[in-house]
């Protein structure tokens, strides 16, 4: 481990940061949540407003939402690109009487967590995102395999291990050793 590397975070300073990243989602004015293929957005909305009422916009790289000839509740860059004919939106009755839009987004990158929404809301930390196993069961083999190994080696490098690529060269390379116990590899060095 190199001497500049960031101190692992101690659990009350976790706590701390988790804390305030929940508090800093809570305080925009949408909620939102994400699969590692697409992502949801709810804004609350008066119950009287019919779909007419509502101005919203989704483009490949930017989202505007809320209700006509009002400022929008949502509205920014999207920080990766989404797939537009796949992405939608509805308007629901909630319980209470108010409405609720519904913005489905597509990610165009199925292998990517979001940090945001929009480009000027605060960060989730992504590496604290553990998908549900029962999506994961949903995609193909060959997808899951790389969404695994990505998990894999993301908890590999949080614990300062060797990623699953790193571990095969050193598994080759130590049997290696064991064919040729004759040769020094003392000054052998792994990149």
């Amino acid at each position: 481990m190199s001497d500049n590397a960031p101190p692992e975070p101690n659990p009350a300073e976790e706590a701390a940061a988790r804390a305030k990243e929940k508090a800093e989602q809570d305080a925009l004015p949408y909620k939102w949540t994400q699969t590692i293929g697409d992502l949801d957005i709810t804004l609350s909305v008066p119950g009287n407003l019919k779909g007419r009422d509502l101005a919203v916009d989704i483009k490949k790289q930017s989202i505007s939402a809320g209700i006509k000839g009002q400022e929008p509740i949502i509205k920014g860059d999207l920080p990766h690109a989404i797939r537009t004919d796949d992405s939608t939106w509805t308007l629901t009755a909630a319980p209470d009487g108010t409405k609720t839009i519904e913005i489905h987004l597509d990610k165009v990158n199925k292998l990517e967590w979001w940090a945001h929404v929009v480009t000027d809301a605060p960060k989730i930390d992504v590496t604290k995102i553990v998908p549900e196993n029962s999506k994961l069961s949903e995609l193909d083999g060959e997808t899951r395999g790389m969404v695994e190994k990505m998990m894999f080696d993301q908890r590999q490098k949080e614990m300062g291990l060797p990623s699953s690529d790193e571990q095969k060269k050193l598994d080759i390379f130590k049997k290696f050793q064991e064919q040729h116990p004759e040769m020094d590899f003392s000054n052998a060095k792994m990149n």
